[in-house]
């Protein structure tokens, strides 16, 4: 019972899979989604700004080997005079992360004797090992040049991210206008390509009919002349479709990054269906833009770079404390040597005209006064354009129902008249208006189609919708 079921089942089996598999030599439709993500992997202006990404994240590491430790030898003698002395000294000194200031380790051993200007040279017979510390104490306590060069660098990185995004975005809205134009180009082929059939196989039955006697020999001619003109309409069509399909080729490409110029066999049947978000949430996610989001981050590096005009406004106050300790047996020195030694001082230092300090300050506070400006702008530009865009789409919405309808009418009147033609009840002229009429209609409505799409793609764009853009990789 089992294998009857089974070999009655087979054929409709058989059948859903020859339906499933494409036929050989049968391109499959080209997707949006296939140039998105192509687009998105391969266009050299995405690789471009990924690049400055890298050279900014590049810049930041330079920028933190500000606090690099740093280690240096000294070492001197006198090979020939009175004196035969040699003073050699190893020192590691270490910036501090949160102080202008630093702290160093060093070791230093002498030889010899030297002269009594130079007496400080000295060591015990093992040497002298030192500990010491500079710490800030106003200027540079809590803003220096290296954490500000390290605060910017770190902005600039974020900035490069966000740049990043702005091409990312500009450059797969420009990849879906050209799919979108690619694939109306080719709906405009079929439009013409359906209007020359007509004309073809109305050829051959007038033909046949001048034959019998039934038309005049002119009405032949005249359709002729009517079938040259639909193939030249034609094959301007053509050669848009060819030159939308070249200008796709910019952001469809292959694994190696080569264009790749789709053929007409691609083509599918209808324009992609986007889908757009609200008006309440396009309002909410264009305020998350990125290029708003870099005017914030510009701000605050002005800010960074304020605090740091007005810490150079303030004067140099630093404490050094260092601790030294000679190790072994008397040296030439003596023994004053042996004791450890307790070193602590103050160093004060302030610039009296404090022009440089007071100028950037000025410079600063007119910048970020200016990027708020910008930012406020931006932001009334930006809810004028979602508007200026829910009007289009609404708009465009109605122009699409009424051009489908019209498309629907215009059709039947151009059947009811072609077969009033073949009855002999209507003449060559009326029919023709009737099939270029509906041929009208279907790319107008192509036409209303195209800038619905290109609407939307406009929205999402403004939205900066990375998920439908295909930047950010969807949910399972």
């Amino acid at each position: 019972m089992i294998r009857i079921r089974f070999v009655a089942a087979f054929p409709s089996l058989i059948a859903a899979l020859l339906i499933a598999v494409p036929a050989p030599g049968v391109a499959a439709a080209l997707t949006l989604e296939e140039v998105l993500t192509a687009s998105a992997r391969h266009t050299p202006q995405i690789l471009d700004a990924m690049a400055r990404e890298r050279q900014a994240a590049g810049r930041r590491v330079a920028a933190e080997g500000a606090f690099d430790t740093v280690f240096e030898v000294d070492a001197g003698a006198r090979p020939s005079g009175y004196y035969d002395g040699a003073v050699a000294e190893a020192k590691a000194t270490t910036p501090f992360t949160r102080n202008g200031g630093s702290i160093y380790a060093a070791y230093r051993i002498s030889t010899g004797t030297l002269p009594t200007y130079d007496a400080r040279g000295y060591t015990n017979r093992l040497g002298e090992a030192k500990v010491g510390a500079v710490f800030a104490l106003w200027r540079d306590r809590l803003v220096d040049e290296r954490r500000t060069r390290l605060d910017l660098a770190y902005s600039d990185m974020q900035v490069a991210r966000l740049e990043r995004q702005i091409v990312e975005v500009g450059v797969q809205r420009r990849a879906i206008e050209g799919y979108q134009a690619w694939v109306a180009a080719g709906l405009r082929v079929a439009v013409y390509r359906d209007l020359l059939e007509l004309a073809d196989a109305r050829q051959q039955s007038i033909q046949r009919q001048v034959a019998l006697g039934g038309r005049a020999e002119i009405l032949a001619v005249e359709n002729r002349q009517n079938i040259l003109r639909r193939r030249a309409l034609l094959a301007r069509a053509e050669q848009d479709l060819a030159k939308a399909a070249n200008d796709l080729s910019l952001f469809l490409r292959n694994e190696e990054g080569e264009p790749v110029s789709p053929s007409p066999d691609r083509l599918p049947p209808s324009l992609p269906s986007l889908a757009v978000p609200s008006a309440e949430a396009a309002g909410a996610m264009a305020f998350e833009r990125p290029d708003l989001e870099a005017i914030l981050v510009r701000l605050e590096q002005s800010d960074v770079r304020r605090r740091q005009a007005e810490n150079d406004l303030a004067p140099r106050l630093d404490l050094r404390a260092e601790v030294s300790k000679d190790i072994g047996a008397v040296g030439l020195g003596g023994a004053t040597r042996i004791p450890s030694e307790t070193l602590v001082g103050l160093r004060l230092s302030l610039p009296l005209q404090q022009r440089q300090a007071r100028g950037r300050l000025a410079e600063v506070a007119a910048e970020i006064d200016g990027l708020r400006r910008r930012r406020q702008w931006l932001e009334d530009q930006i809810m004028v354009e979602i508007r200026n865009i829910g009007l289009q789409l609404e708009a465009n919405d109605r122009i699409v129902a009424l051009t489908s309808e019209e498309v629907a009418l215009t059709a039947r009147l151009a059947e009811a008249e072609r077969r009033r033609f073949a009855l002999g009840a209507s003449d060559f002229i009326l029919v023709n208006l009737r099939e270029e009429q509906a041929a009208d209609a279907r790319l107008r409505l192509v036409d209303a189609e195209l800038r619905r799409a290109g609407a939307r793609t406009e929205l999402l764009a403004a939205t900066f919708d990375r998920r439908s853009l295909a930047l950010e990789p969807t949910s399972g």
